[in-house]
């Protein structure tokens, strides 16, 4: 039987540190003299007396370190707990959310996701928009963490390729976590402020530029407005687009630039190849919209850069609708969407150095059957890839799939038409934002979703962020008898 009392602690602590965060939402509130700050201390009261009662109940179970089984517990336990928590203001607030709707609300917010169910954010409380970005960020920064110190650890989706660059854990998890944590946190901030900074130089308003800092560098997309960023068009989209590729980066980058290594920033592959791909596509959108659509230069370039870089790195802004372009923008906008950033980043989706260690494998698979008697290991930033990475890949490549597939068929089954039901599986499991249609196209939303959907949509979010297999591992009799 494994010893839940260490994963009780750790989940109860956090669980109290997101109570007392409610309170700067409440502080907002009551400066504007919003009745919302009520239900603010309120969630806050709640969220803290559950949260320390769990901490204190579990003290005297916890040790050096972390089971594998009890960190793959731990790790998908924090991600299911805190946005029943989180959603705690929607639920009780001014919007009174249904408890599907509060629920799916936190699990975008908290998984950087960016889906939203709520309606007339131009009247919303100040307090409430702030909550909003708020669970982004904490998601944000989270996600990081938990992609270079968990899921090396799990050897989850090749993810332990990066484990040797990174930081030692095993055996240590928790320790280990809380020092990698504070590093990423400053870096995390900084560039926060910067983009905050920034977005007020092109003449942002301070909360607007507040909130759209927090959301775009944890690439998850909550606006302050129903338009989006089609309320900000101009400058502000290069700012954005700018901040959006600097968190799709990997942070243990930025840790080793400031601890004055900044060589393997500018010699990583995966940066090379977010970068290129990026380039590329907005060069042929820029193109196809000058050339075939007529548009103009600089509109074409500003709307291309800004929402390419959106969907990839799983932010999902949109400051227009993109599906006006024609059908060919709109299959690059969804193919786009299943690429992602880099892993370490706050960035979404399947990874690009999954996409690289993949076309690597297949080169090659080729060279091996051009030349049969010779040996050619699949080779990654100029190490010999372990056949346990490609097989981790590969598996995460064949569950993504089976996934998506099962899951568009399961929201057809409640009664979405098939470009609704593809595209929402694919935005909840690579945690993009917007689909694809008029309900949930980037001029839509959605709340007008049926319950089940919303529902299915919710665990999605959750399985796509944990990286499917932490999530999946937990329905096997073979780890529950480890």
């Amino acid at each position: 039987m494994f010893d839940l009392r260490p994963i009780f602690s750790v989940i109860g602590l956090l669980v109290a540190a997101l109570g007392a965060t409610m309170l700067v939402p409440m502080g907002v509130d009551l400066a504007i003299g919003s009745p919302d700050w009520a239900v603010f201390l309120q969630s806050a009261v709640i969220t803290m007396l559950v949260g320390i009662s769990m901490a204190l109940a579990s003290t005297n179970g916890v040790g050096q370190g972390l089971s594998i089984q009890q960190t793959f517990i731990l790790t998908t336990a924090v991600w299911l707990v805190l946005p029943i928590f989180g959603a705690l203001p929607f639920f009780l607030g001014e919007v009174d959310a249904r408890l599907v709707d509060a629920v799916f609300e936190a699990m975008s917010g908290l998984t950087t996701t960016g889906a939203t169910v709520l309606t007339g954010l131009d009247d919303l409380p100040e307090g409430l928009l702030l909550w909003r970005s708020m669970l982004q960020w904490f998601g944000g920064v989270g996600i990081i963490v938990v992609a270079m110190v968990f899921l090396p650890e799990l050897r989850i989706g090749g993810m332990q390729i990066f484990r040797t660059e990174g930081f030692d854990t095993m055996g240590k998890v928790l320790p280990r976590a809380a020092e990698i944590a504070g590093r990423i946190i400053s870096i995390y901030l900084g560039l926060t402020l910067l983009c905050g900074a920034a977005y007020l130089a092109v003449g942002m308003a301070p909360f607007d530029a507040i909130n759209h800092a927090l959301t775009t560098l944890a690439t998850g997309g909550f606006s302050t407005r129903d338009a989006s960023f089609g309320a900000f068009s101009g400058a502000a989209e290069y700012v954005a687009a700018l901040f959006m590729i600097l968190a799709s980066l990997p942070f243990v980058r930025y840790v080793q630039m400031v601890a004055g290594t900044a060589q393997p920033l500018f010699h990583d592959r995966q940066i090379r190849g977010f970068l290129t791909m990026i380039t590329l596509v907005v060069s042929l959108m820029v193109l196809y919209r000058i050339f075939l659509r007529g548009d103009g230069f600089e509109p074409a370039l500003r709307e291309g850069l800004f929402n390419i870089t959106s969907i990839i790195s799983g932010t999902g802004y949109a400051s227009t609708d993109y599906q006006l372009w024609g059908t060919f923008p709109v299959m690059v906008f969804f193919l786009m969407g299943l690429v992602g950033g880099c892993a370490g980043s706050t960035s979404c989706s399947i990874k690009i150095f999954r996409y690289q260690l993949l076309f690597a494998s297949i080169q090659a698979q080729i060279r091996a059957i051009h030349s049969p008697h010779g040996v050619f290991p699949p080779r990654y930033d100029g190490r010999t890839v372990a056949e346990g990475v490609l097989s981790s890949v590969m598996t995460f490549f064949v569950m993504f799939v089976v996934s998506l597939g099962v899951l568009s068929v399961a929201l057809s089954l409640t009664g979405l038409d098939p470009v609704t039901a593809v595209s929402g599986a694919a935005s909840a499991l690579a945690n993009i934002g917007p689909g694809l249609g008029d309900i949930i196209g980037p001029a839509g939303n959605f709340a007008s979703l049926n319950d089940s959907a919303k529902w299915l949509l919710t665990a999605a979010m959750l399985v796509g962020r944990l990286e499917l297999l932490v999530v999946y591992v937990l329905f096997t009799a073979t780890f529950w008898r480890g």
